[in-house]
């Protein structure tokens, strides 16, 4: 399996795996339809497991075992929507993002 590679704004080479061969004929069979409605089942089961975390429960295996099933459905999404390289870029930018404001953050408390 090769890596599918892309450039970021900076010039910056990011490589990403591809996409597992079991998702991939998992979209093929069920179709983006059906993945995207599972999606969002999954993503409301993950939901449901960390409320009960709030509420409470001490067990974060529930928790694990959704957040599988999210990660597994995302993989598929980015197949069936063709935005693998899109999701990549939008994560590089959003991360540079959060490290800034966290830089901004520890100025602040610096100054005070």
């Amino acid at each position: 399996m090769a890596y599918r590679k892309y450039e970021d704004e900076e010039g910056v080479i990011h490589e990403f795996a591809p996409m597992n061969p079991v998702l991939k004929k998992a979209t093929e069979v069920y179709g983006r339809d059906s993945q995207s409605l599972m999606a969002i089942e999954e993503m409301s089961e993950l939901t449901k497991a960390l409320s009960k975390f709030k509420r409470g429960e001490d067990d974060v295996d529930p928790i694990a075992e959704e957040i599988a099933d999210v990660e597994i459905m995302l993989e598929q999404l980015k197949e069936l929507y063709d935005c693998r390289e899109a999701v990549e870029r939008w994560k590089d930018y959003k991360i540079k993002r959060l490290e800034a404001r966290l830089e901004d953050s520890e100025k602040e408390k610096e100054s005070e």
